[in-house]
């Protein structure tokens, strides 16, 4: 794929950045370097490779996931406007 001169303007008219006319032949250029380089990696054969998140093996911390916090739900309840049967009533905004 080539990126000609029209192209080249009309990417940047599309991300909003103002180039001016004699600056769009370098544009162009630059676009095609970039598009060859994605070609090149494009020809590599990948199959049986396992996608990477990192260069180097990690693994997350975890921790035991158990509630530190609770059994307060009369405190909390008793700031709310309008409270029944143990939960927040709001008003119907779907008919």
């Amino acid at each position: 794929m080539s990126i000609d001169l029209e192209t080249a303007a009309k990417v940047a008219k599309l991300a909003r950045i103002k180039v001016e006319e004699d600056a769009l032949p370098a544009l162009a250029s630059e676009f095609n370097t970039i598009l060859g380089f994605i070609e090149q990696l494009n020809e590599v054969d990948v199959a049986g490779v396992e996608p990477m998140t990192s260069v180097t093996p990690q693994r997350l911390k975890r921790r035991e996931d158990v509630v530190t916090d609770g059994g307060m739900q009369d405190r909390i309840l008793s700031n709310a406007p309008d409270a029944r049967e143990g939960f927040f009533a709001v008003p119907k905004v779907v008919e």
